[in-house]
């Protein structure tokens, strides 16, 4: 169900679960988008390489959404559709949030590819905004990994999801 708002705002939640598949330790990128707090666009999928650190695999979810935020800007340009710059993304890693917003290089990083840094551009020319949210508030969790029943369903409400009746 959408709402109506007057504040077309872009927020993002962006998560990914540290060597989450038990068949080759590969890691899970989900990320969730809200127009205005509707819910508009989501991705859950498997990151193509192995990560050594939970930090590179929170980064390289953060540079999948940033993506997914560069596309969407783009489209509401297209449309006419007005929005605030930045787009907030949430993430729960407090190391790619420092990385992302560091100029600094540092050598503990060269790791990660240099496709991964277009999100520290898209922050410097403030497109985006990266901040800290709390593990347990965090919803994209509800798209890297297992977890409780309870949080499901405290993660499904923040999805704004609405079953609608089958008409028969």
């Amino acid at each position: 169900m959408f709402k109506q708002s007057k504040d077309l705002n872009v927020e993002c939640f962006s998560d990914a679960d540290w060597a989450g598949s038990i068949d080759d330790r590969k890691s899970t990128t989900g990320y969730c988008v809200y127009l205005g707090g509707n819910l508009i666009t989501w991705s859950s999928k498997k990151q193509k390489a192995v990560a050594k650190s939970s930090t590179k695999v929170e980064y390289r979810a953060l540079s999948q959404t940033a993506s997914e935020v560069a596309w969407l800007n783009s489209l509401f340009k297209e449309l006419g559709i007005p929005h605030k710059l930045p787009a907030i993304i949430w993430c729960d890693n407090a190391g790619a949030k420092l990385l992302a917003s560091n100029p600094i290089f540092h050598s503990r990083t060269k790791h990660i590819e240099v496709d991964v840094h277009y999100i520290r551009d898209q922050v410097k020319q403030g497109k985006i905004e990266i901040r800290h949210i709390p593990t347990s508030e965090q919803t994209a969790d509800i798209f890297t990994k297992a977890i409780s029943i309870q949080q499901f369903k405290y993660l499904k409400n923040k999805l704004v999801v609405v079953a609608q009746p089958r008409q028969v």
